[in-house]
């Protein structure tokens, strides 16, 4: 024992920052292969849980391309299972220093049983859409927690002083609000249209046509505040730059890709391109709210931009 504790890391490292990468980079790809699931109709491709079949954990030749497909995604989730283990024990042995990475990972540990459980009801429920969108929240969360140990691997514990104006704080907030009900309502959008993952599951019996325009309220409403968030931190050369650029230029992309979507009839490619980048667009807003607070070394305010050239920079 004694000498697997010595072999693990003993501090924030290359391999500990590559595994914390692979954490978020999977949670984003499970999402993408989940999408892929209920796009291709594979939903009950194994129409049982925990096995695919009722004599087979692994999908057999009559099942076809759907048990294929959604055996495959089941196996994927063991791959990010091995993953979260890793980053686990990579920050195990300096949890006293660093509980912030420690409670992070555990997390993500305990949130590999509770999605195989609430994955096994989506099919033993026969896809009920509030389960899948159950399904999707808790994915989505994921995202935010691997988003927060990525940022927390290079920029060291939360400190409590600003980066940016209070007024700045404020609206970056209002936005991730708009960023959270804009993902709720697309969710309630998705589970009123076609693409259930099976044809004989039903839909929660929303009005599909009046949802999408409800979910593109708070999407331009997210759009225009972030506009403001660019224009500011461009002016003001604040150290959040990148983030809003990046959230901007995801915003943009998924504006396009949902108007397409709409006109075109809900083709499955840009619903699956649509729900990753759901995903990232969470992932940009979640590391955009980080920046705004620094390391304990900071100023206790910022409210003139010309006192932010150092602040918020990387610890090295």
């Amino acid at each position: 024992m004694k000498r697997l504790i010595a072999f693990l890391p003993a501090s924030i490292s290359r391999p500990v920052r590559v595994l914390a990468w692979l954490s978020l980079v999977f949670q984003v790809v499970l999402i993408g292969t989940g999408g892929a699931v209920r796009l291709t109709g594979s939903g009950l491709g194994c129409p049982t849980w925990p096995r695919c079949t009722d004599a087979s954990f692994v999908s057999t030749p009559e099942m076809g391309i759907h048990g294929v497909i959604e055996f495959a995604n089941r196996m994927l989730t063991f791959v990010l299972a091995l993953i979260v283990i890793a980053v686990f024990l990579a920050v195990v042995r300096y949890w006293r220093e660093r509980r912030d990475l420690f409670v992070l990972t555990l997390l993500q540990g305990l949130s590999i049983p509770l999605q195989a459980v609430i994955g096994g009801i989506t099919v033993l429920t026969g896809l009920n859409p509030f389960i899948v969108g159950l399904h999707f929240v808790i994915s989505i969360l994921l995202v935010v927690n691997a988003t927060i140990l990525v940022y927390r691997v290079y920029r060291g514990p939360r400190g409590n002083r600003r980066t940016v104006p209070l007024w700045f704080l404020i609206v970056a907030h209002l936005a991730s609000l708009f960023v959270a009900i804009t993902v709720v309502v697309g969710i309630l959008t998705t589970g009123s249209g076609p693409h259930a993952g099976d044809e004989k599951t039903p839909r929660n019996g929303l009005d599909a046509e009046l949802l999408q325009h409800f979910h593109s309220w708070p999407a331009y409403v997210l759009l225009a505040l972030t506009v403001v968030l660019v224009v500011a931190a461009l002016v003001g050369r604040l150290g959040v730059t990148r983030w809003a650029l990046a959230l901007l230029a995801i915003e943009a992309v998924q504006v396009v890709v949902g108007l397409t979507q709409a006109r075109l009839g809900l083709p499955p490619l840009l619903v699956g391109i649509h729900m990753v980048l759901a995903a990232l667009l969470v992932a940009a807003m979640t590391a955009l709210v980080l920046s705004l607070r620094s390391s304990s070394n900071a100023p206790e305010s910022v409210d003139d931009p010309r006192e932010l050239s150092s602040v918020g920079q990387p610890r090295r």
